[in-house]
């Protein structure tokens, strides 16, 4: 049984192709969560809660940036029958180059209307230099998207971690000697710059070269239009919490808000990372649609993802505001109150994250469009109407709002791909009004207390 496991693991199939990426890619985002975890511990030592509020704002702009632009160059090589081909990965390479240089300029132009919209002076310096890691990461080998493509992850994971540690040092030297929110800014661009050498020098294959080819180009725009507009959406989707609380709250209860949701949200970031690094080729070489042993076979996998995420986040939501307790000091403190209400409030998504990436897979960017679409809308108004009647209370009850009022689009989305499982949505809807009725019963006191805070 041992050599019959083994071989598995050791093998060229798609399920040990499957399993071998999964283990990489959870070890290495474990990995890289515990380094954040640390740096932040220390970093909220050496600096002040106003400093995490005005990165939370220089993250959401460079987010922006980012998916304001982005035309799918990753999803497309992941799921496009060319994405072995030198003249198609050159060609997206060459669009990922040029889209980071218009970036930074991008970047340095809207420095000034950040500034004067959120009333922070130093954003007008602090924007045009983070958004250099822009044009720095637009040279990332398209590689790292190949061994993807592929489930080969091992070395890409190892080449990860050494990134993260190389922002994590940088971050914590500067913050020890500066004493200021400019040691975030510069050890991001030391991270982008550390991620694009060691990827170029250590990843197999040949390098990327500046090519221009027409068919590749035509195929790259007609998949990207969609998922450019996804991306928007998702932006809005993703950030809008962000965006909003940045103008109608301080700089410190942004930060507090920043920490809590940083801890809060570890099982939804892990969830989508496996997500999107596997299920796309897993559905693109075993559809739903094609037969009831690919949809079983899914059955299992989703069984087995969305158990293990909703468990991380039910103790996240149960002990969050012990763990805040434990290892912050008492600027921090409402940040506890912070992860149990954001932690509850995820579950209604990691229950489906598991559908998303099926159209994607599929080569239907239009319908990933539509869902990103509704998402983003339902985000914005349920976070302002949050906002509006309960402040930063509000707003969290807010997201959990979006995140149900969503989920008949994403079953029509699943639907349309042969992917929906009402058996599985079921057995964990009522296992996240279970784990949410016992983190408010253990947090009673803070989650009042909260509501207190921001105009609540």
């Amino acid at each position: 049984m041992i050599a019959v496991m083994r071989q598995r693991f050791r093998g060229t199939s798609l399920a040990a192709r499957a399993v071998r990426s999964s283990l990489l890619t959870v070890g290495g985002f474990g990995f890289n969560q515990a380094l954040r975890l640390a740096s932040n511990l220390v970093l909220t030592r050496l600096l002040f809660p106003e400093a995490f509020g005005l990165m939370a704002l220089v993250s959401v702009f460079m987010m922006g940036l980012q998916q304001f632009s982005d035309v799918g160059t990753t999803t497309a090589i992941l799921q496009s029958r060319r994405g072995d081909d030198p003249d198609f990965l050159n060609t997206a390479w060459t669009v990922q180059v040029l889209r980071g240089a218009g970036l930074a300029l991008a970047g340095a132009a809207l420095a000034w209307p950040m500034a004067r919209f959120y009333d922070e002076a130093q954003l007008l310096h602090m924007l045009p230099v983070a958004a250099l890691s822009l044009f720095i990461v637009g040279f990332r080998p398209t590689r790292m998207d190949t061994a993807n493509r592929h489930l080969l992850l091992g070395r890409v994971t190892l080449l990860d971690m050494v990134t993260q540690v190389s922002g994590l040092a940088v971050a914590i030297f500067l913050a020890w000697a500066t004493g200021s929110v400019w040691a975030l800014v510069i050890s991001g661009l030391v991270s982008c710059a550390v991620e694009v050498v060691i990827n170029w020098v250590f990843l197999p294959g040949p390098s990327n070269r500046f090519r221009w080819e027409r068919a590749a180009t035509r195929e790259l725009v007609t998949f990207g239009k969609w998922i450019f507009l996804s991306t928007v959406c998702g932006f809005f989707f993703s950030q809008s919490d962000k965006l909003l609380m940045g103008k109608y709250l301080t700089l410190d209860l942004l930060g507090i808000y920043n920490i809590g949701y940083f801890l809060a949200a570890f099982p939804m970031l892990l969830g989508g990372m496996v997500t999107r690094r596997i299920l796309i080729p897993i559905y693109r070489e075993t559809p739903p649609r094609r037969s009831r042993h690919n949809f079983l076979r899914l059955r299992r996998m989703r069984f087995i993802v969305t158990a293990a995420l909703m468990t991380l986040v039910g103790v996240f939501a149960c002990v969050g505001d012990w763990l805040v307790d434990l290892m912050y000091d008492e600027r921090y403190l409402a940040a506890g109150a912070v992860t149990v209400v954001i932690a509850c409030m995820q579950m209604p998504q990691i229950i489906v994250q598991t559908y998303d990436q099926a159209a994607l897979a599929a080569g239907d960017s239009r319908t990933f469009f539509v869902l990103a679409f509704a998402r983003a809308v339902l985000m914005i108004g349920c976070v302002l109407t949050g906002l509006e009647l309960g402040g930063l209370l509000g707003a969290l009850l807010g997201i959990g709002a979006a995140y149900v009022l969503a989920y008949p689009v994403v079953v029509w989305l699943a639907r349309r791909m042969g992917a929906w499982d009402p058996l599985h949505d079921a057995v964990f809807a009522l296992a996240a009004t279970g784990l949410t009725g016992l983190a408010a019963w253990l947090n009673w006191p803070v989650i009042v207390a909260i509501a207190r805070l921001g105009g609540g």
